[in-house]
């Protein structure tokens, strides 16, 4: 391939299948530690990633409420798996981080946060993940307050984005605006293309970061024909999405029926285990924990993930706020489909579906959504107010 230049940002490019560790080794080559997905224990996780063999070639999934597992898919693609219990939240906001440690020796030692900031390359991010990091960008760095840790390792990361070629049974982000097709947020886009007698991956050039690792990969210009089969791929994606979320009026929705009976319904199956935030994308409650030894020499703060199903959570002098698991399971829906929007300007929700796969009994967001509207009618009022509730910043 020539050398980039500003004009290529957006040109699309056909790479081989068998050239596709070129990729993997620039990205290497100029510093960059590789993190996709790879089978792990019955499961397609993230983690560390140094070869095309690490990914789950030829490996799809059957995704269901409550239900995951892995099968064989068809022999030799490499991104036939959709989402696995991970999001790429982890290795942005660490689920466990020393804020800072004290030391007495003749004087007070504070030393810092732990955290050293990586250059990571993502590898098959996909489109609602794009939507999640964007959702993060403004809870974490977008306001008043903002997290370093996460905005340190956020200007370190090199995202590959994958289009979706299968939508998976729990997957809604059509519903979103998030998906399945990666509009902005990365520095290169593939779409695999797997045929009878070729196999190649169309990409898209995001950014100049993008443009200069593509300079050491071989490449050949993309024909009308290859766009053209990789668009009608992304579109059959988008039709046959596994689950739909009606958002028109979502926020008011929930807003009026703070007391409809289907939260008590929910109550009796949720265990406020906390899977659904944990696996979700976009949330963010943390706790903190001060730790100090026993003879008072040393002291330290650590910042860990919570949920707010978990009772401790809400507590305040004199009790627990939401002590029922009807009030934190609508908390959570509550906050994630409707006062989010006040918080940020954007739901909370991208339509990855992890929740729905990975709660324990089979909780449906989109079908607890659907049942309040079925059998709700919102007041006079809320029917006139306009408000735009889901942003693609």
């Amino acid at each position: 391939m020539t050398k980039s230049s500003k004009a290529d940002l957006r040109s699309k490019f056909v790479l081989d299948r068998q050239d596709f560790q070129s990729l993997l080794d620039a990205l290497n080559a100029d510093g960059y530690r590789l993190i996709g997905p790879t089978p792990r224990i019955g499961a397609v996780v993230y983690d560390e990633i140094n070869a095309v063999e690490d990914l789950p070639i030829g490996l799809t999934d059957e995704q269901e409420r409550g239900t995951y597992r892995l099968k064989a898919g068809d022999p030799g693609r490499l991104f036939g798996c959709g989402l696995g219990p991970h999001s790429w939240k982890k290795f942005l906001y660490p689920a466990e981080l020393r804020l800072w440690q004290a030391h007495l020796n003749g004087g007070m030692a504070i030393a810092a946060n732990d955290h050293v900031p990586e250059r990571l390359a993502l590898i098959g991010v996909r489109a609602c993940e794009l939507g999640a990091l964007r959702i993060l960008d403004r809870v974490l760095s977008g306001g008043q307050y903002h997290d370093t840790v996460y905005e340190t390792q956020r200007e370190r990361l090199f995202i590959v984005a994958v289009n979706c070629g299968r939508a998976g049974s729990t997957c809604f982000c059509a519903s979103m605006g998030t998906g399945p097709r990666a509009e902005t947020g990365f520095d290169l886009a593939l779409t695999e293309v797997l045929e009878t007698e070729r196999h190649y991956f169309v990409v898209e050039v995001g950014s100049e970061a993008g443009q200069r690792i593509l300079d050491a990969v071989p490449l050949q210009p993309a024909t009308d024909a290859d766009v053209q089969a990789a668009d009608a791929i992304i579109a059959d994606t988008a039709a046959h999405m596994g689950r739909a979320l009606d958002t028109h009026g979502l926020k008011e929705l929930l807003e009026n029926n703070f007391e409809h009976p289907e939260w008590d319904e929910v109550a009796t199956r949720c265990l406020t285990c906390g899977s659904c935030t944990l696996v979700c994308p976009t949330c963010f409650c943390t706790t903190f924990e001060d730790v100090a030894e026993l003879t008072g020499a040393s002291a330290q703060r650590i910042r860990r993930w919570d949920s707010c199903f978990t009772m401790d959570f809400s507590y305040m002098v004199g009790g627990h706020v939401r002590a029922s698991a009807k009030s934190r399971y609508r908390q959570w829906l509550t906050h994630k489909l409707s006062a989010w929007v006040d918080q940020f300007g954007t739901l909370g929700c991208v339509g990855c579906g992890r929740c729905i796969t990975w709660c324990p009994v089979g909780i449906d967001l989109t079908e607890e959504a659907a049942t309040i509207r079925a059998h709700s009618q919102p007041k006079p009022e809320a029917k006139t107010r306009k408000k735009k509730i889901h942003e693609n910043a």
